[in-house]
């Protein structure tokens, strides 16, 4: 094993720690942004080609869609892709459009259903598509997968559909996803946004990524040996579906030991802020947009009067929220950015605590179901049939 360091270990101490893998696809994440744009400006006009006569069709419904992390790639895009194409685009589970079709799919309305899939073998997200393929008289696929041989890619390779496989790497082998999160998104949101416009964003992204890795990773690792038996992710609008995934990464790799809950900041004041106590941490993502923003230092305020919680740390691309260095984790060179480009450097800080408070508990970050009841992949789901 070679004496290459992630997060701040030799790659021989973090196979022992049973950590090799979580760690480096934390940490990999700014080049494989790199490599997934590299990518998609290779099929660019592949691309276009699929999406431009869709993008066209009066009243086109957008649905991102996946399982888990997966579905949360959606939630944290919807609204930018929505507002950005002037659309129609919802972030729908495919756990929920599997258990209730009738509810979702819509026969008459055209549809591009957008999968996403790390390995592409969920049993749910197989039985969306079949169920939108009969659901829906005008349907499109675009499946954005980082396996190759997953079920899920084949359905984009027939005549209405186009298969975006990322970079193998991306492929993540932990249990947690992350750099297949970020790079998920990140496709999804390039191919939308338009593939040039991003290819002039992706080094200033992928800069403020690594960065955030690299000098926060000590930090991190001090939060995770303070004790918190309560974790807060706060975020207004994509920024709320990036909380959920925060919290879901560290229910996962400390196998449900601490005790999460994501939410808004406006949000938070109508019951949840009760999870508040002295061995609560409180992280929130504060929004580029000075409008939003102003809400979000309204609750940072509050929580700073209140003083309840053990600690409250604000991750920000922008100067002056009012919390001392060590409660400020800073984003470099993206403060006059769309919050957009913050999704990626903002999620590496909860990825590295979420490790680091598994290390913590004395479990193996690649594998922390030490039961063997949750599964990279799920298994246990059985798809019953649609009459």
């Amino acid at each position: 094993m070679s004496d290459v360091t992630q997060l701040g270990f030799e790659e021989s101490e973090l196979e022992r720690l049973g950590g090799l893998w979580t760690a480096r696809e934390i940490t990999q994440q700014p080049a494989m942004l790199r490599e997934t744009q590299k990518l998609l400006m290779a099929r660019r006009a592949e691309i276009e080609a699929f999406l431009d006569p869709l993008l066209a069709m009066p009243g086109l419904r957008i649905i991102l869609t996946g399982a888990g992390t997966s579905a949360f790639a959606g939630e944290c895009l919807a609204p930018v892709v929505s507002a950005r194409l002037g659309r129609r685009v919802e972030a729908i589970a495919t756990t929920d459009l599997v258990c209730a079709p009738h509810l979702y799919f819509e026969a008459e309305t055209p549809t591009l259903l957008v999968s996403f899939g790390r390995s592409g073998n969920s049993p749910e997200s197989v039985a969306a598509i079949e169920l939108a393929d009969r659901l829906v008289k005008t349907l499109s696929h675009l499946v954005i997968t980082c396996n190759a041989e997953g079920a899920l890619a084949a359905y984009g390779q027939g005549p209405r559909g186009l298969t975006l496989q990322l970079p193998e790497a991306t492929h993540d082998r932990s249990f947690a996803m992350t750099s297949s999160f970020s790079c998920m998104m990140y496709a999804a949101l390039a191919v939308f946004s338009g593939l040039a416009v991003m290819d002039a964003r992706v080094e200033a992204i992928a800069r403020a990524t690594q960065a955030v890795i690299a000098n926060y990773t000590s930090a991190m690792q001090s939060a995770a040996a303070e004790g918190y038996q309560r974790v807060v992710y706060l975020g207004s609008h994509i920024f709320k579906g990036l909380a959920r995934e925060s919290g879901l990464k560290l229910l996962e790799l400390t196998n449900g030991a601490l005790v999460t809950m994501f939410d808004s900041p406006l949000g938070f004041r109508h019951g949840p802020k009760t999870i508040v106590n002295d061995r609560t941490l409180i992280v929130v993502f504060f929004s580029n947009d000075a409008y939003t923003r102003s809400y979000d230092m309204d609750l940072l305020d509050e929580l700073r009067r209140d003083n309840d919680a053990a600690r409250v740390i604000a991750i920000t691309a922008q100067e002056g929220v009012g919390l001392s260095e060590q409660d400020q984790i800073s984003v470099q060179g993206l403060t006059a950015s769309d919050d957009v480009d913050l999704l990626f450097p903002y999620i590496v800080a909860p990825q590295m605590l979420a490790f680091f408070e598994s290390l913590q508990l004395g479990l193996n970050p690649d594998k922390p179901n030490t039961s063997g009841t949750v599964n990279r992949v799920v298994q246990g789901v059985r798809i019953h049939e649609l009459s």
